[in-house]
């Protein structure tokens, strides 16, 4: 135990100081799910079919049209004939339609590392100290065999 002072170096060393700060980079993924609801006016076409109609009987002549059918009637020999035709029509019919819009969006925050640029390059002092740091750096290792092989000898 009376090498405690080089554990306590060993440990004063490894906690130094650095030159440089890392930022740290997260991600964050939000999904927002939007429901849209509106009713549209929308036109369907109503399609008749043709449909022919005929009777006799006796009574006065007549015509009778509109926008789907024309009815005719005469009287041949004391009978009347009629008859009644539908006209081929396709007629619009305005109905509300409703229509629900879905969507969803993705919202993903990041932060990216960007490379900064510092405004002048280190002083002469400070490439100094970096350099006697790699040098105590070495000479702690150097340090730590020495002794690790001088108590493995006496332990042997």
């Amino acid at each position: 135990m009376r090498y405690y002072h080089i554990t306590i170096l060993l440990i004063a060393l490894c906690v130094s100081c650095g030159p440089a700060r890392h930022a740290s980079i997260s991600d964050s993924t939000r999904v927002e799910v939007r429901e849209v609801t509106r009713y549209v006016k929308d036109t369907m076409y109503l399609e008749l079919p043709v449909i022919t109609e005929r009777i006799v009987t006796r009574d006065t002549s007549s015509r009778l049209e509109n926008n789907y059918a024309v009815s005719e009637a005469s009287i041949s020999g004391g009978y009347l004939s009629h008859s009644l035709a539908t006209k081929p029509a396709r007629t619009p019919v305005e109905t509300e339609a409703r229509e629900v819009v879905r969507d969803s969006i993705v919202f993903r925050d990041r932060l990216i590392e960007v490379p900064v640029e510092v405004e002048k390059p280190l002083s002469r002092w400070q490439r100094t100290l970096l350099a006697l740091g790699r040098t105590m750096l070495a000479m702690l290792c150097a340090a730590a065999l020495w002794l690790g092989l001088r108590i493995a000898r006496n332990l042997g």
